[in-house]
């Protein structure tokens, strides 16, 4: 069984700096980045999950509900995961959008 762990710790840390995040810096640019990670986290969960399935796109739920929203995301996709190389893309994403993010 693959372990996930550090992926999970990775979306929790930039989920808490999320959250510690002023509001100016989430309106900056930060919310939106962890929106566009959350929703590759979840398309890339739904693949894994039922390739021939529809893909559905996660909504905007605003701004404080960013960090939430990479939580779910990065855990639904942390418990579908099949392969170190899948894992080590993952966690990748999560790094880049976070730099992205400035938190």
């Amino acid at each position: 069984m693959l372990d996930t762990t550090p992926l999970t710790r990775a979306v929790d840390h930039f989920a808490d700096r999320l959250r510690a995040a002023p509001q100016s810096r989430l309106q900056r640019g930060a919310a939106a980045e962890a929106l566009g990670l959350a929703r590759e986290l979840a398309l890339r969960a739904q693949r894994l999950e039922d390739p021939q399935g529809p893909l559905r796109e996660m909504p905007d739920a605003g701004m404080f509900a960013a960090a939430d929203q990479i939580m779910v995301a990065g855990h639904d996709l942390a418990v579908v995961l099949g392969s170190e190389e899948e894992l080590a893309e993952a966690l990748r994403l999560v790094e880049e959008a976070q730099k992205r993010a400035g938190v």
